[in-house]
């Protein structure tokens, strides 16, 4: 028993070195990447499933919150190694400084790839693709300040470099579940508008009914 248990503990330290290595660790990141984005989506059909929002899953819906997972993972490999590279240390300053740039130019970002990496699998046009991310990227936004400042602190001050794509979308997880609610949220259909023409005939009903009728002579 304890061979076989230092061999699993030695194939998982070989497979652990090699996948957060410089070599591989871009690929790791990916992989995390869209496994988590799918998780994400995968909670959130559960829930609606539950409550009757929807009736059975929709594996395309899930497959396209994974390959966002993908565009969006690259631009948090390079990011994260763009931070590192120029803000090394891991001093108060320096870690508050990584926090605004990235919740003032990486998010942005982030959320306008997401909207645009979906737009593009839903062949939708770009004027869908800019009413989309004018309607609902507010709402992401929002929503990152409200975890993201305290969640990259602990990153920026505690986590390897190596590890900070794993922890980010450790933590992000219920972030994913809140993005795929936010991205398929049926947009509440506008009251129903009456023509000029029925408008007026509805006038001229009213008006008749309210005239003064003459006397009888």
């Amino acid at each position: 028993m304890r061979i076989r248990y230092r061999d699993v503990q030695r194939t998982l330290s070989r497979w652990h070195s090699h996948a957060f290595s410089k070599k591989y660790l871009l690929f790791t990141n990916l992989g995390v990447s869209i496994g988590l984005s799918m998780l994400g989506d995968t909670f959130e059909q559960s829930y609606e499933r539950y409550t009757g929002q929807i009736q059975g899953w929709d594996r395309t819906r899930t497959l396209r919150m994974g390959i966002s997972g993908f565009t969006v993972g690259i631009v948090c490999h390079y990011w994260y190694q763009y931070l590192d590279y120029y803000y090394s240390k891991r001093s108060f300053s320096t870690v508050v400084r990584k926090i605004v740039l990235d919740q003032c130019i990486c998010s942005p970002f982030y959320i306008s790839i997401f909207f645009l990496t979906m737009g593009l699998l839903e062949d939708k046009t770009w004027e869908e693709v800019r009413e989309e991310i004018h309607d609902k990227a507010w709402t992401l936004y929002k929503a990152e300040w409200t975890v993201w400042p305290i969640a990259q602190m602990i990153n920026f001050f505690f986590v390897a470099p190596k590890y900070r794509v794993l922890y980010d979308n450790t933590v992000s997880l219920g972030y994913d579940v809140f993005t795929s609610r936010v991205k398929y949220a049926k947009k509440p259909e506008p009251p129903n508008k009456v023509s000029g023409a029925r408008a007026l005939d509805i006038y001229n009903v009213y008006s008749n009914q309210n005239s003064p009728r003459p006397n009888p002579t």
